[in-house]
């Protein structure tokens, strides 16, 4: 299957204007026969880690615009916004599919604390996992591609590829691309991850959207500039990488829980 990484910054704290900014993206992936657009982290409105702006639940404006574009244009809709819970908000990615009707939602689970994500944001505890076109796919945010244990837990519930949207600044983008390699390698599987380019309050970014795909490959790179990027996915690729290299059937769990628990002497 083919999906289309959109490599964009957002109009800041204007969730109107840059969903018409989208809608462009959207229409020129679907027009490409792309079962699935998938969008940076906060899109619609900047990431931020202190920002309680447009936190909206499931049915304000920016997820309703995200299922209507779904439905004009026949196509899957991957994007991440703040959504109102208690005690605080929290940073969510919702995937929608052509008919604009919920795939699966994930809630970042590893806040960005040394910016103090952690203390806006509520963190979420639990996986996500859709299927489109015969590919099994999940969600990590941003931060959460510097833990590996969560993409084991994902590996774990036969997931062929990964999708990271994120606000991954230029300042440390040499560790952007080895995750994701890492990741890729790691645990066989696709990772793709959709940065924001451009420069806010919060920070600056330069892009370098990246997918690796399960020999740790990068197959595809966006470069700096806004772009929409084109990714394929092949499971039979995964599959056999797996079966041919079987990492998964070598892990020794009850090993790393003996390690974990013995004194160092």
């Amino acid at each position: 299957m083919k999906l289309f990484g959109i490599q964009m910054g957002s109009v800041w704290e204007n969730p109107a204007a840059t969903l018409q900014k989208a809608e462009r993206c959207i229409r020129e992936a679907a027009g490409q026969g792309s079962s699935l657009v998938c969008f940076p982290e906060q899109f619609a409105t900047g990431w931020d880690p202190a920002s309680r702006q447009h936190v909206q639940d499931r049915s304000g404006p920016i997820v309703s615009t995200i299922r209507d574009l779904a439905r004009d244009y026949g196509i899957a809709i991957l994007g991440s916004f703040r959504e109102s819970s208690a005690p605080g908000p929290r940073n969510v990615c919702i995937v929608v599919d052509r008919n604009g009707d919920e795939l699966a939602s994930y809630a970042k689970c590893h806040l960005f604390s040394p910016a103090g994500e952690d203390e806006t944001y509520v963190p979420g505890d639990s996986t996500a996992v859709f299927t489109l076109d015969g590919i099994s796919f999940g969600i990590a945010i941003c931060y959460d591609l510097r833990f590996s244990g969560l993409f084991s837990a994902y590996a774990r519930k036969g997931v062929h590829a990964m999708i990271i949207p994120a606000a991954w600044p230029a300042s440390r983008i040499e560790h952007w691309e080895l995750f994701i390699r890492a990741r890729a390698v790691e645990h066989q599987m696709y990772v793709v991850g959709v940065n924001t380019t451009g420069t806010t309050p919060v920070g600056s970014y330069n892009g370098h959207s990246l997918a690796s795909d399960p020999q740790g490959v990068i197959i595809a790179d966006a470069g700096t500039r806004e772009t929409a990027f084109p990714v394929s996915l092949d499971r039979g690729n995964v599959e056999r990488t797996r079966e041919a290299f079987p990492v998964a059937r070598d892990r020794k769990p009850s090993l790393y829980f003996h390690l974990q628990g013995s004194g160092s002497g």
